[in-house]
């Protein structure tokens, strides 16, 4: 397995989290041509209460968002738009960890009339990019990793989550 799940909130049971969290994880390396044998993740399914203590305590923003993520060693590119370097496989098998609340998952899939299990995924597609060096504060940075979620989403059959 890829990922290695830790459900802190029961309510992701309801979701069959560990098989959605492994697909989308084991999309977006197959898309950029890792082997998924090679690495691991770590996901905590968690609630609202905590992902803001995560935040608070990595972040200096005591608020809770949808997904944080930590990779485990720095992979981002120098320059806007460009695609970061893939980690080498052998060395440390660890890509980094993920933390993912159920509370502010749900009400944004409401708001945005999706089903709960197309944004998690979305957003387990977005923490991996994360860990793998892509990134959306420089504005083409954020264009090439939106075009990858979109076309990662896309071959799993999840509409592109940037268009109304």
């Amino acid at each position: 397995m890829l990922t290695d799940v830790i459900l802190e909130d029961d309510r992701w049971q309801g979701l069959d989290f560990e098989a959605l969290a492994e697909r989308a994880a084991q999309e977006v390396l197959g898309y950029l041509g890792l082997e998924v044998e090679d690495w691991e993740v770590a996901v905590l399914a968690c609630n609202d209460a905590r992902i803001a203590e995560l935040n608070a305590d990595f972040r200096d923003k005591p608020t809770a968002t949808n997904v944080l993520s930590w990779p485990s060693e720095e992979r981002g590119a120098e320059e806007d738009g460009e695609r970061p370097l893939l980690p080498e496989p052998g060395f440390d098998p660890e890509l980094g960890d993920i933390a993912i609340a159920y509370e502010t998952c749900a009400r944004e899939a409401e708001e945005a009339g999706k089903s709960m299990a197309d944004h998690v995924t979305h957003l387990m597609v977005h923490g991996v990019l994360h860990l793998l060096g892509y990134d959306h504060i420089r504005d083409k940075d954020a264009t090439l990793m939106e075009g990858l979620e979109t076309v990662i989403l896309g071959k799993m059959g999840i509409a592109d989550p940037y268009r109304d």
